[in-house]
Formats: C-alpha cells, structure tokens, sequence
C-alpha cells in the first residue's frame, strides 16, 4: 500500500502522532487498501507471532467481508475481539458477531418502535447497510406486534432488508477457529456481561496489565460516536476498566458493552473508516476541530501505535487540512 503522509490537527496530545488521512475514490477502493493495512500489520507481528484484531460493526461489515478475506494470510495466528457489541442474542441482526457470521444474500436490521428511537434507527440503518441504502423489504415483526409503519421516513415495529447487507460470511471465509474469537456471553445482565468479556480478554492477553491490539478498525457515527462512547457520556471518563457496560445508549438497543479509551489507545495502530456524505460534518470535526469537549472519535489518539483514517470522497469533502487522495484500481 503506498505511503501516507501524515496530516496536521489543531488538537493533539503530547504523545499522539497527527493521524494519517488518506481519501479514496469509492468504497471499493478504500476497502483495498484495508485489507492491505491488516495484512500489513499481520506481517509485522511476525511469522509465529499472534495477530490480535478487533472489529467494529456497522457498515464495516460489508466492508470487511468482501476485502478480509483475501488478506488473512495465516488466520490460525489471529485473535479477534469485537470493539463493543450490543447485549442481544449472537443470531441477532444487531449483533456484531452475528452480522459477521450471517449468510450472503441480505440480512436484516430490526428499527425499534419508541419514537425517541426512531431517528436513531434511521441512521442505524445508513451505518449498517451504507450511504446508499436500498430497502428491498419491510415486514412486521410478528404476530401480537404493532403493525410495521413507516413515519417521516422513520420506521417502527419493522425489520428492514437492506439489498446486499452482507456479502460474504467473514468468520468461515478465514477459517477462524472459535476459540480464537471473544464473543460477549448475552446472556448475562449488561454489567456481568461487560466483566465476563473483560475476563476473557485478560486471559487471552496473558501477560499484559492493558490488551495491547496490533490492529483496530473503528467505525464513527455521525454524532462523533466511536465503538459505544457517546458525546458527553460519562464513560469517557473511565480509566480504570478494559470494557465498560451502557445501559442508556442513545443508540439502539440501550444495552451494550464497549472498549474504552484506554484500551483503544494502547492499541499499535488504530484505523478508522468512514464513507458518505453523512459522515462529512463530523469527520471535519475531528480532524480540524480544537474544542473544549471533543467528540468521542477525536479522543481516540494512541499513545505510541499509528492512527489513520481512510475515507471516501464523499466523507472528506469538507476537509481543508493536507491529506493523500489516490485510487488503487
């Protein structure tokens, strides 16, 4: 992959490098050069030595299991974790680790009913089945259940198809074996669950006081949000835990578990990914901005590992600071 200049933030730590930006064409593109990013930091962790990988959700989904698999030269060596997951059943549509384990020809997004989340769920579905969303299908959610409904282009009580959702099943197209995957354990109220997988990381990162990831991929929301740190969430000021519960998510489902900073900038290279015009706003936020409470993505500045951000066009469009645009096709 070709080198990437670094380019300059108003607002950076001491220790922080500035990120770099790079700016493709089109998703495809972008998801190229991913993949030659991971298989460029398996190759670094050497030729017996573990690849640690953790993995959002979202729109990466879609992302990752057209590209990865292709880039997984030895998965036998990978340990793979999920940045935050919601607590909902692993066959869930909301799952992480379900959304990488699901079947090719579409998956389905469930929009909550509460008309508070209604707006939430509409950009769920922009993350989840990209900026370009195509609905194929609405249908109730069952018998007994509200009717499906469809307001201000909102949608309550529906499971929505998105065309095309998941292209690939990831987990089995890289022969990963299970035991080198941390899947959270749903059955476990929030706060058990949040320390049962703080246990299981800690076992498979023997030997360290922090997990110390070769790789993270990380999505942002349009709001700044990165893995389930929300703005002004009290969980941005977590120190002493690996991996904090959410109980009040203002994002769908309430429930969660999620990294938190210091886990993410431990990391040795940290890799965020955005496409769409949505995410434009936000993205220049973070990058150009120097404000008093920084948005949750903007927080995330590894002490010693590399920070880069690969964008769309669409994403970049407001930027105004230096960064590399090229296509790879």
């Amino acid at each position: 992959m070709p080198a990437m200049p670094g380019s300059s933030v108003s607002r950076r730590g001491p220790a922080a490098s500035p990120p770099q930006v790079s700016v493709f064409p089109s998703p495809q593109e972008l998801g190229s050069a991913l993949a030659q990013l991971v298989a460029q930091r398996e190759a670094q962790s050497g030729p017996v030595g573990r690849f640690s990988l953790g993995l959002s959700g979202g729109s990466l989904v879609r992302i990752l299991a057209q590209e990865l698999p292709a880039a997984a030269a030895s998965p036998a060596r990978w340990l793979l974790a999920f940045v935050d997951e919601r607590r909902v059943p692993l066959e869930d549509p909301e799952s992480n680790y379900g959304a990488y384990k699901v079947a090719a020809g579409g998956g389905q997004v469930r929009a909550r009913d509460s008309s508070s989340a209604l707006r939430s769920t509409k950009a769920n579905l922009v993350d989840t089945c990209g900026e370009e969303l195509t609905i194929e299908m609405l249908t109730d959610w069952g018998a007994g259940r509200d009717p499906c409904v469809v307001e201000d282009g909102f949608f309550g009580n529906c499971y929505v198809t998105c065309d095309s959702l998941f292209q690939s099943q990831l987990l089995s197209k890289i022969a990963l074996p299970e035991d080198q995957i941390v899947v959270i354990n749903p059955l476990l109220p929030v706060e058990e669950a949040a320390a049962d997988y703080a246990t299981k990381l800690k076992k498979a990162f023997q030997g360290e006081d922090m997990p110390v990831f070769d790789l993270l991929i990380l999505g942002v929301g349009p709001d700044g949000h990165t893995c389930s740190l929300f703005p002004d969430h009290p969980l941005l000021q977590e120190r002493e835990k690996i991996v904090a519960a959410i109980s009040d998510s203002p994002k769908p489902p309430p429930e969660r578990i999620t990294l938190t900073l210091p886990v993410l900038n431990a990391a040795r290279s940290v890799v965020f990914v955005a496409t769409g015009g949505s995410k434009a706003a936000v993205i220049k936020r973070i990058l150009e901005g120097d404000e008093e409470n920084p948005l949750p993505a903007a927080l995330v500045q590894p002490h010693t590992g590399k920070l880069y951000w690969f964008l769309d066009e669409p994403a970049a469009k407001e930027l105004t600071i230096p960064f590399e645009k090229h296509s790879i096709l």
